[in-house]
């Protein structure tokens, strides 16, 4: 009798245990290598043949795949949120806008990726570089939430290539102190042993896992507490110092023009001097060296994972938190610019299913990780995800790419509040660098447009000025065309465009043209473009502008909202509010 009673709760007990045990043999792990302000544009992977060998020559190259802000720890918590920075409200490296603090009064600990892998039954690992102002004095106030072992790098130590601070666990912060001429306790070759160490304890408990690992290469040098402070060039590995003699930053149109480009503060920068330049590209040579230690590191877990037997069912996603531009437009050293060195950022995805050798141009951004990772592992996508979950199958990015109506994205928001960082010898941290901008492409566009604070707007036609020169709103541009169409069309309707996207939350992030056309009839700026939509873009009022220049996400500075204060097309003739 008593058998009878508890054979349905044995079965269904067997029958949970079997479907998890075959979940820890099936559900894929994931490895996420996240480089510190790695660029694109200055060919850096050019220069890492161990990462081409594994990722590139054996993954899916993302390249047009963007951040949406450029700053470090911004950055980061768009990743692990799938939120775009004015959502997360953390827009800074330090309180009172950001870093780790302000992701804690955000309600974010308890709500980011790997809270959510935990619950999906994944055991979860990081080492390195999670956010700034993780700090010897914040560690533990409160830990960081989410991770089934971790060792973090904290400030203000966090960008000592030989003398860096890590915090295990719950354990008390440990100081690696290194040697330049030894090269003993290198900073990512610290984090590469404890990074395989953790690989090992994943393997060993036998469950599905995510390991992100975090070097703080090519970052610049930060000196120490009660010291200097300045953003330096980075070390090297003692073994790779003497590499690349005689390399210079790539000799593009846009480096150190011989006429001012941008808008804002950018446009009033002097052209550098021989001594500056030739700085600047020692700067970029220290930059190389200290990614070849980041090469190594790929080699190696590849070898491991190779040695586990772990290739087949794990996907390893390789890409930076924001990019980065020495020179280009006279800019000193440093990102948080709306221009392509500072947002477009690595991404090599490689796994199960995934293409081989394969470079698509679909756009991607950071929001879109997160919802990536989920959808990898079989689990929904969050409502509140500003992103959406990036093809990475042949079929699927086929399919994106030769549907007759728009099913994927053509747009990058981006957004920045707060100072311009010019980082080594001649930078200047002063000025303020707030600003609003989008990335529209298609195989018929290529459009960058940015309003600043200052209400100076910038549009840049990309396929015939790929190096963001020559700004089509300026008053000598006044007889231009874009598209066939006089350039104020097209500006009317790409400020609308950034209308919704400077503040839209979830679905009006990913599907932005709906808010602006809710029938469905327009998914494209190729459709907004035509005639009947003119009075509605050209004669509407309420446009993209700032009231005031501030250093954080302050709404009341940030002028029009979409969902308050935005147009929404009613009847083909006119426009009206949005209620």
């Amino acid at each position: 009798m008593l058998l009878k009673r508890v054979l349905p709760f044995l079965i269904l007990w067997l029958g949970f245990a079997l479907s998890q045990s075959d979940q820890s043999t099936t559900r894929p792990n994931i490895i996420f290598l996240l480089t510190d302000d790695q660029d694109l544009h200055l060919e850096s992977l050019n220069y890492m043949p161990l990462l081409k060998k594994h990722l590139l020559n054996e993954g899916t190259f993302y390249t047009k795949h963007y951040c949406t802000i450029a700053l470090c720890c911004p950055a980061r918590v768009t990743l692990w949120t799938g939120k775009a920075a004015h959502n997360t409200n953390v827009t800074d490296v330090n309180p009172p806008y950001g870093g780790y603090p302000k992701f804690v009064s955000q309600g974010l600990n308890s709500d980011y990726l790997p809270v959510w892998l935990q619950a999906a039954g994944y055991n979860t690992y990081y080492v390195g570089k999670l956010f700034n102002a993780l700090s010897t004095t914040t560690w533990n106030a409160p830990f960081v939430a989410g991770w089934t072992g971790s060792d973090f790098l904290l400030d203000p130590y966090t960008y000592r290539y030989y003398n860096a601070t890590f915090q295990r666990n719950h354990d008390p912060p440990v100081s690696y102190g290194g040697n330049y001429s030894t090269g003993a306790n290198y900073s990512t070759d610290v984090v590469a042993s404890k990074a395989f160490g953790f690989l090992d304890d994943g393997v060993k408990d036998g469950k599905p896992f995510f390991l992100g690992i975090a070097p703080i290469a090519p970052h610049s040098e930060v000196g120490e507490p009660n010291a200097t402070s300045e953003f330096t060039e980075p070390l090297p590995a003692a073994r790779h110092k003497y590499l690349f003699q005689g390399v210079q930053v790539p000799r593009s149109q846009s480096f150190n023009p011989d006429m001012p480009s941008g808008a804002s503060w950018v446009r009033a920068l002097p052209r550098q001097n021989d001594t500056n330049v030739a700085y600047n590209d020692h700067f970029y040579r220290q930059r190389l060296r200290a990614l070849q230690a980041v090469d190594e590191l790929v080699d190696d877990l590849f070898a491991k994972l190779e040695a586990y037997g772990l290739l087949d069912n794990t996907y390893i996603i390789y890409t930076a938190d924001n990019g980065y531009h020495i020179g280009q437009h006279r800019l000193q050293p440093g990102k948080t610019t709306g221009y392509e060195e500072d947002v477009n950022v690595p991404l090599v995805i490689r796994g199960p299913g995934v293409a081989k050798n394969v470079t698509t141009e679909l756009v991607t951004t950071h929001t879109d990780l997160s919802p990536t990772i989920l959808d990898l592992i079989g689990l929904s996508p969050r409502p509140d995800f500003d992103g959406l979950a990036i093809p990475i199958h042949v079929t699927e990015i086929q399919r994106a790419k030769r549907s007759s109506k728009q099913k994927w994205q053509e747009h990058a928001n981006v957004e920045f509040w707060g100072v311009g960082i010019g980082e080594g010898t001649y930078g200047d941290n002063t000025l303020n660098n707030t600003y609003k901008a989008v990335r529209v492409l298609s195989e018929e566009y290529n459009l960058y447009y940015a309003v600043w604070c200052n209400n100076e707007h910038e549009l840049y036609d990309l396929s015939n000025d790929q190096f963001q020169l020559n700004s089509l709103l300026l008053p000598s541009q006044a007889q231009a065309t874009l598209l066939d169409y006089p350039v104020s069309k097209v500006a009317s309707r790409l400020d609308a465009l950034l209308l919704v996207l400077k503040s839209c939350k979830g679905d009006s992030c990913i599907e932005p043209w709906l808010s602006l056309h809710p029938q469905g009839d327009v998914s494209t700026l190729t459709q907004a473009l035509n005639s009947k939509y003119d009075e509605f873009y050209e004669r509407q009022e309420v446009k993209v502008k700032y009231t005031k220049c501030e250093l954080g996400y302050l709404i009341g500075s940030e002028g029009p909202q979409f969902l308050t204060d935005g147009l929404i097309y009613r009847d083909g003739a006119s426009w009206s509010a949005w209620t």
